[in-house]
């Protein structure tokens, strides 16, 4: 990652409705179609940073009816090289608490039916090396602006992605943590295949919301609210200072 070589983009997830709305927007057109909605500019000290609603501007498109591969060739052909994913998770691990952010470092793909690569047809298969899904120089660097920030974060993990919309049932959610995961939500993939197969560095930076099905004293919507509130004023801090920091 070399300062301003690099162009970044952040997707926002379904705890960003109103994020970077005042701004005008432009459909990019792929060959995949059209992504979830508009791409705006945000501007953070020196830096244009683009935006993209994953769920669209009213929130109306579930985690399974994604067009992942619109949004992924869309923010390629604006020619951005980072993606910052933000995602709300509900957290498995005993350790982990509502209104904490995470950065996984790894995760596990329980999708299905989901149209995942942009080889499909187009040209020639590559089988990417997915040996480690999210960029660990990214990763890093979200992690050392959460140092500067004074903002504790969760550092590593595995996410285990879900199909939705529907949240887990406490079984499926036992069935996770033997599996290892530390994390469940229902984003990161495709995304992060297609990132890698598109040549962009790509992490999350999971906002930790609520304790998954059967971890929680509360039911999960009681944990929701709050929990994103104060995820969400830390992310911001996070990216503010992520931004902030770096030469135009």
């Amino acid at each position: 990652m070399s300062g301003a070589a690099q162009q970044y983009a952040i997707i926002a997830g379904s705890g960003f409705r109103s994020f970077g709305s005042d701004a005008e927007g432009t459909v990019i057109p792929t060959e995949f179609g059209e992504p979830s909605g508009p791409v705006r500019q945000l501007r953070y000290a020196e830096h244009t940073v683009h935006l993209l609603p994953r769920h669209g501007d009213e929130l109306l498109i579930p985690p399974h009816a994604i067009n992942y591969r619109a949004n992924m060739m869309a923010l390629q052909q604006l020619g951005v090289d980072s993606v910052i994913a933000m995602n709300t998770v509900g957290v498995i691990a005993r350790d982990i608490h509502p209104g904490q952010l995470a950065v996984p470092d790894q995760l596990i793909d329980y999708t299905w039916g989901r149209q995942g690569s942009i080889y499909e047809g187009r040209q020639s298969i590559e089988h990417v090396d997915f040996t480690a899904p999210f960029s660990e120089p990214l990763r890093q660097a979200l992690l050392e602006a959460a140092g500067r920030a004074g903002i504790s974060v969760n550092a590593g993990g595995v996410y285990a992605v879900t199909q939705g919309p529907r949240l887990e049932t406490a079984a499926e959610v036992d069935r996770l943590q033997r599996d290892g995961a530390d994390y469940v939500g229902m984003t990161a993939m495709p995304e992060a295949g297609l990132a890698r197969e598109l040549g962009m560095d790509y992490a999350c930076l999971s906002l930790v919301v609520n304790y998954a099905a059967g971890r929680g004293k509360k039911s999960i919507h009681a944990d929701l609210e709050a929990g994103t509130m104060t995820a969400k004023m830390q992310a911001m801090q996070l990216l503010r200072v992520f931004f902030g920091a770096r030469e135009a």
